[in-house]
């Protein structure tokens, strides 16, 4: 079974070109979904309310992921800080269950398996994968993006400061994905990928 590794910056279209390989044919793992789900763990939220207090729970006890995102991506030296505790907490989590996953997906047969994970060289993930693709996404397309969903000029910032930088991720990626331009555009390209990568 390959493994296809996505990267790109903060709303580059990670999620798009992983849905055109799922209609192609590849199972997607989607590392921030995982990172949801050990959110849900009392274990995990036992260390959360001991680091910060009962002000990061929604009523209904779980986690509110956007207060959390308040303070690990405070631009100070103190949100780095707490981005370091809950990657310490949360990363070896979700490597567990991605080598679980794909363990499952080999013993079915599966041919292809695409990982989703914005923090995949950080989490050193990227050593799992057979090939790793870059989504190539020009900034003010990519701030237009976050806007839409609510976020601040900031919040983008801190969020992609929070990742490796964008010409590392590049720079390991064997393949580029210009997502500059239309939705056929973007297709074509993966399409010409999973035609070379599945053959």
């Amino acid at each position: 079974m390959i493994l296809i590794g996505i990267l790109g910056g903060v709303a580059s279209g990670k999620s798009a070109v992983s849905n055109r390989l799922r209609t192609l044919g590849a199972v997607v793992l989607d590392a921030d979904q995982l990172g949801h789900e050990i959110l849900r763990e009392p274990e995990v939220k036992e260390e959360l309310r001991r680091r910060w207090g009962e002000k990061i729970f929604e009523a209904s006890g779980e986690v509110d992921r956007r207060r959390v995102a308040e303070i690990v991506f405070a631009a100070t030296s103190q949100g780095k800080e707490e981005l370091a505790f809950l990657e310490q907490l949360t990363h070896p989590r979700i490597r567990e269950r991605l080598r679980k996953q794909l363990a499952d997906l080999k013993s079915a047969g599966v041919r292809a398996a695409v990982l989703d994970a914005p923090v995949m060289l950080k989490a050193g993930w990227d050593r799992m994968c057979d090939f790793l693709l870059f989504v190539d996404t020009p900034r003010q397309v990519r701030l237009a993006r976050v806007r839409q969903r609510g976020w601040t000029e900031a919040g983008f910032e801190a969020r992609e400061a929070a990742q490796e930088p964008l010409q590392m991720k590049r720079s390991r990626a064997g393949t580029i994905i210009d997502n500059s331009s239309s939705w056929d555009h973007l297709y074509e390209q993966v399409d010409r990928f999973w035609r070379n990568v599945s053959e």
